[in-house]
This record gives structure tokens, C-alpha cells and sequence, in this order.
């Protein structure tokens, strides 16, 4: 995805409650890049030039453990809540 196309599909996905500018997205992108968490390539869609992102193998596994990690958080605040 692209940074304009990420912004849209986060306010989709969230119904409006997430809105995020791309002026806060970018510089984000720009340090998980620097990390290793995502990679980019640029390709020229009709004669103009779009940066896309993609996970790179270390992006996955550190997704897959934050997602862990919030799941267990949500079940615990559950828990605590519903005694």
C-alpha cells in the first residue's frame, strides 16, 4: 500500500474513528523503514511515481507478536472487568 491509500483504509476500517494525516503517517514510515519493519518500492503509475510499502520478514514476526501481546492485554482487562 501507499501512504494516501494507508490514511483511507484506516478511517474505512475504523468507521472515522481513526484518522490519520499523512503528515503524522510519513515520518512514522520513514523510521520503520530505517528499522527494518517495512521496505518500499517506488512504481510509476500513469507516468507519476507511488512509493509502496510492504512487511519485511522481521515486519511479520514483530506484527504477529504485538498482536499476541494485545490479545492477552484484552483478554486480561476482560477478565479484571467481568468478575
Amino acid at each position: 500500500m501507499y501512504g494516501y491509500q494507508m490514511t483511507q483504509r484506516a478511517k474505512e476500517l475504523t468507521e472515522g474513528e481513526l484518522e490519520m494525516t499523512e503528515g503524522a503517517l510519513y515520518p512514522l514510515l520513514h523510521k520503520l523503514e530505517g528499522d527494518g519493519i517495512i521496505t518500499s518500492e517506488i512504481q510509476k503509475i500513469n507516468g507519476r511515481d507511488r512509493k509502496y510499502y510492504l512487511l519485511t520478514e522481521k515486519g511479520k514476526r514483530q506484527q504477529a507478536a504485538q498482536e499476541a501481546e494485545m490479545k492477552t492485554y484484552l483478554f486480561n482487562l476482560n477478565t479484571i472487568f467481568n468478575i
